[in-house]
């Protein structure tokens, strides 16, 4: 299970790696594939947070990944991992619509 951790790891690392480079974009960062990031008042506010949702939600999703380290194969524990993982995911989503809907500009 050590290596079902170790790749589990390495999707926490990519998450990391989109905040770092969000973090540092001098444009506004896009979030959904295929969509074009929207135009917003404060671009440098705009993507630190961006990125910081990032970072948090890689951290919460390597705590998820900790049962690899631990449990069985197959046991119930896991449950817990694929459930939080979806609204870990969930959030991610739901936050980055708050951060769009507070740093979008707003059309009259």
């Amino acid at each position: 299970m050590i290596i079902a951790f170790i790749i589990w790891s390495v999707c926490c690392a990519v998450f990391i790696v989109i905040g770092i480079i969000d973090w540092r974009s001098k444009k506004p960062v896009g979030f959904f594939t295929g969509v074009k990031p929207p135009e917003v008042t404060d671009t440098i506010k705009y993507n630190r947070a961006v990125a910081k949702l990032w970072f948090v939600v890689a951290i919460l999703f390597e705590a998820l990944g900790i049962p690899f380290l631990f449990a069985k194969q197959n046991s119930p524990v896991y449950i817990l991992t694929l459930v939080g993982t979806v609204f870990c995911m969930l959030g991610l989503a739901i936050g980055y619509t708050f951060i769009e809907s507070k740093y979008r500009v707003k059309k009259r």
